[in-house]
């Protein structure tokens, strides 16, 4: 499977990013580089919407928290929301559930 990036601004003037299908080792520097990317050129809080996230693994979750860390020296801001529950489980075993808003 691959991956799929869609993004829009929201009516809160937020950046969201729907990240559509599997975040693994083959796909993380394409999403890395592009959500890096959105940043510079939107400058805007971001909003990761895991409605269509199949998968992510360790690798994918070590570019979520480049991209906190990034958003986090522009004063910006990132939520996540509606992960499917087996990758919630993730965030929970791994405490990124502590550092992530995570919603839905």
């Amino acid at each position: 499977m691959s991956l799929e990036i869609k993004y829009s601004i929201t009516s809160e003037n937020t950046l969201e990013i729907k990240p559509v299908g599997e975040v693994d080792i083959y796909t993380s520097p394409e999403l890395k580089n592009k959500i890096f990317e959105l940043i510079e050129e939107k400058n805007q809080d971001i909003t990761i919407n895991g409605e269509y996230l199949e998968y992510i693994d360790s690798t994918g979750l070590g570019v979520l928290m480049g991209i906190y860390k990034k958003l986090q020296e522009k004063n910006l801001n990132i939520k996540v929301i509606n992960l499917k529950p087996n990758i919630y489980k993730l965030f929970d075993i791994t405490g990124l559930n502590k550092v992530f808003n995570i919603q839905g």
